[in-house]
């Protein structure tokens, strides 16, 4: 049966009106679908609602692509194509290898996941070509030429039957590593993810590549901990993919076992929340000079339980702002990121209320909090809620809504190591911090492509 595909933007949403693909939809007989989109609006990753006449559905933060069914939802970030990588490699210190082009954007158009599985497809590549990290393993045989040492434990122990060789320990190169492995199901499971044929078949190429030396196991949470620590100088090329496994194992809600992913594999749906803050995070702590970033700093002393009114001794709640910017001894802003476009959308409740205790906290004369959105509309300024005491109407603190114009940042990474570039840079950076209110920064109307 051919699926009903329906394609949002982050925070659309699509109704069941007469004549759409979503009309007189439901799960009815489809009690796992169900189940799961019940699951997905828990989560707030994704809300369908069956309703009287069809099924609506409502995107949120998480981008990618989801199966319920006969129904396949595709949800696209609004800045795409070469821009998008560009920022997704800075955020997570990605390298740029120079094989990517506008020619080349065809499985980054379709979901945000093939963008993930083709930046890996070409670190894969990569290793490949440099030649995958040969490790040392330990071998126990019996050799009639004695390498490594004589096991004389197994001597001991009557294990060893006498004959033309001696039982010995010893240890040969081989490239079925742990390091290895774990990049061969990185590559097994993006293709699994992917719906590009030709990014399929060129994953299925690079797995077939890797088995030649390389076994298929199953590998779980701790042994990918286990690799990350054996990593050093020598493998320093694998971060990149390592990084990238991580995002699809956790965007795919699988685990690392090759079974497992065969048998739960359901959709891909990341979490552009998390990619935003990687990115401002990266570039506030670059750019912000004579300053710290502190990323998820606890504000403590917020609150208190009365430790006579406290029964079940709970822990007293320590808020943690995405970004405190600190000045000596000196919090000077605290900062949250929001993957919402506040400047198209309106800013919800629960988020002014967090930063309104922000903004409550903060023990300095002036006490302000701010709220860093994405957006990429050119004539998006900065907008500001003031808190009143009710009673008298005194002022007592306020929260900044600042953009992100995601385009302007893009042009700013990649205009070059010039001084001019990098005061720019500098500028950007002290306004989304500070409020600048001038930054003297053209905002480019178009997606620009990298100059380097």
């Amino acid at each position: 049966m051919t699926p009903t595909r329906v394609n949002l933007s982050e925070w659309e949403t699509a109704t069941p009106v007469h004549g759409s693909l979503l009309a007189d939809k439901n799960f009815d007989g489809d009690q796992p679908s169900r189940a799961l989109a019940e699951k997905l609006a828990a989560r707030d990753q994704l809300d369908i609602l069956e309703l009287a006449r069809g099924l609506q559905v409502r995107a949120t933060s998480f981008v990618g692509r989801i199966t319920l069914g006969a129904l396949e939802i595709t949800v696209h970030p609004k800045i795409s194509g070469a821009p998008l990588l560009n920022l997704f490699r800075y955020a997570y210190g990605l390298r740029d290898l120079h094989l990517y082009g506008e020619a080349t954007y065809t499985a980054a158009h379709g979901s945000f996941q093939d963008l993930i599985i083709q930046q890996l497809g070409e670190e894969v590549q990569e290793i490949l070509t440099r030649g995958l990290h040969r490790g040392y393993l330990p071998v126990r045989d019996n050799l009639a030429s004695p390498r490594g040492h004589i096991d004389f434990t197994r001597i001991l122990n009557n294990t060893y039957l006498s004959g033309n060789s001696l039982p010995c320990i010893h240890y040969p190169r081989s490239e079925d590593n742990l390091l290895n492995r774990v990049l061969l199901t990185g590559v097994l499971l993006g293709a699994r993810l992917t719906s590009d044929a030709d990014l399929r078949a060129r994953m299925q190429r690079l797995s077939k590549m890797l088995r030649l030396s390389v076994s298929v196991a199953d590998l779980d949470d701790f042994q990918l901990s286990e690799a990350w620590r054996s990593m050093d100088r020598r493998t320093k090329a694998y971060e990149s993919s390592f990084k990238l496994i991580e995002l699809l194992m956790g965007s795919a809600g699988v685990s690392l076992s090759h079974q497992s992913v065969r048998l739960s594999l359901r959709g891909f749906l990341f979490d552009m929340n998390r990619f935003f803050q990687a990115l401002l995070s990266r570039f506030l702590s670059e750019h912000l000079q004579n300053c710290a970033v502190h990323d998820e700093h606890q504000l403590k002393g917020m609150f208190a339980f009365d430790p006579q009114q406290n029964p079940q001794r709970r822990k007293t709640p320590a808020p943690r702002p995405d970004f405190l910017i600190v000045k000596g001894s000196r919090i000077s802003a605290v900062l949250d990121a929001k993957y919402r476009d506040l400047w198209e959308k309106p800013l919800p409740r629960d988020m002014l209320y967090q930063l309104a205790i922000y903004a409550l906290g903060h023990n300095q004369a002036e006490r302000r909090a701010a709220i860093l959105y994405p957006t990429i509309a050119p004539e998006a300024a900065e907008q500001s809620i003031t808190i009143h005491e009710a009673a008298n109407g005194a002022a007592q603190a306020r929260v900044d809504l600042r953009p992100v114009n995601l385009l302007l940042l893009n042009e700013l990474l990649h205009n070059g190591p010039s001084l001019e570039a990098r005061r720019r840079k500098v500028q950007f950076a002290r306004q989304l911090a500070f409020g600048c209110s001038s930054t003297g920064l053209a905002i480019p109307d178009t997606p620009t492509t990298p100059t380097y």
